[in-house]
């Protein structure tokens, strides 16, 4: 599993960091890491992942995985198959892609029989808690209304952060747990780690920005 406190970035289906867009923002994230020391990861589409992977020196996740065994389910995307294109984890049940607790607990099983890494999105302290009997690898706590918004969840509802870590802890302590939802810069960063996350999930803040490197630097400043 990556070491924490860590930032994720998932770059979603943004054009600003697709194809060629996606591995040239990860060779910056891999210089960023090479020089701090600090622990990143990129979870790009599917279709991406190889040609980001072979960047090297960067942990490359999927953005999703199914509950499915090889066989027939055209279109679904097996988690065979992102093991086979070098992810080292997964994203699993993102706020744009949620999941009914069945298939995330298939998920996470699926993953941690391929040795996966299984990061798993929750929108509030209660399924951050029920998800945290799966014992997925990590949790991000996101409020679906702050997603791709200005005010990270750090300033609007901290008291989501901490209660998410309580809960999740209260389950099992292996357990790491993020925050995302609204993050922009090294200030939300540090508000995190205070508020007793082990790091942040975050996208628009960075793939949308003109200088992502810069931003990325931001992020980075307090830890």
């Amino acid at each position: 599993m990556v070491k924490t406190p860590v930032v994720v970035l998932n770059v979603k289906t943004y054009t600003e960091a697709t194809g060629a867009s996606a591995v040239e923002l990860t060779h910056v994230m891999k210089s960023i890491v090479h020089e701090s020391g600090v622990s990143m990861a990129i979870a790009v589409q599917a279709c991406d992942i190889t040609s980001c992977v072979n960047v090297g020196g960067l942990p490359v996740y999927a953005q999703h995985v199914d509950p499915i065994q090889p066989g027939s389910h055209t279109g679904w995307t097996l988690p065979e198959a992102v093991k086979a294109a070098g992810a080292v984890g997964t994203l699993i049940n993102h706020s744009e892609h949620r999941l009914i607790l069945a298939d995330i607990d298939a998920c996470i099983s699926r993953a941690k029989h391929l040795h996966l890494d299984t990061l798993v999105c929750t929108n509030n302290v209660a399924t951050s808690q029920a998800v945290a009997t799966f014992a997925p690898d990590m949790i991000a706590v996101e409020p679906p209304e702050l997603i791709g918004g200005d005010i990270s969840v750090t300033t609007a509802d901290p008291d989501v952060v901490s209660r998410s870590v309580k809960a999740v802890h209260a389950i099992n302590t292996a357990v790491k747990v993020l925050c995302g939802a609204g993050v922009k810069n090294g200030g939300d960063v540090a508000k995190a780690i205070e508020l007793g996350a082990d790091g942040v999930l975050l996208a628009s803040g960075v793939v949308k920005a003109k200088d992502k490197e810069a931003v990325l630097r931001d992020l980075i400043s307090h830890l």
